[in-house]
């Protein structure tokens, strides 16, 4: 049983290509770009200012769980454009219906994913807390 590896060069010339782009660009710009070092310019950037304080600073969780809902979300409402390119020719030849209610659910999915985050609170910047008997407690 032997295997026909004719197939696999023109890949492996394409990525031996890259690789000495890449590594040409990095050698070139290390002898062409200037190099002239102060004290001002090994400091870190912070917007124009002077940087004051550690740089391990706490951040709002919050952020990141709504930035991981959004990344989430996104992600599973454009694997949708796929099936909607293609939703044409499934017509076609018969099976629209079913790819249809196969997107009809998935929406249905989605949605009840958000509210259930909304109504979860995960949405908010600042969360409520509530107490054993139901009123909220004001921050």
């Amino acid at each position: 049983m032997s295997q026909n590896f004719d197939v696999y060069i023109p890949v492996v010339l394409l990525m031996g290509f890259a690789i000495i782009i890449i590594i040409g660009a990095l050698i070139v710009g290390r002898f062409i770009r200037p190099h002239h070092p102060t004290e001002l310019k090994q400091t870190a950037y912070e917007c124009g200012e002077l940087p004051v304080g550690s740089a391990w600073s706490f951040f709002n969780v919050r952020f990141y769980v709504v930035g991981l809902i959004f990344i989430i979300f996104d992600v599973e409402s454009a694997l949708m454009f796929p099936v909607v390119t293609v939703f044409k020719e499934l017509n076609s030849i018969g099976k629209g219906g079913i790819v249809l209610v196969e997107i009809l659910i998935f929406l249905a999915v989605l949605v009840s994913g958000v509210a259930y985050c909304w109504r979860k609170g995960d949405l908010d910047w600042v969360k409520s807390f509530q107490n054993t008997v139901g009123n909220k407690i004001k921050k």
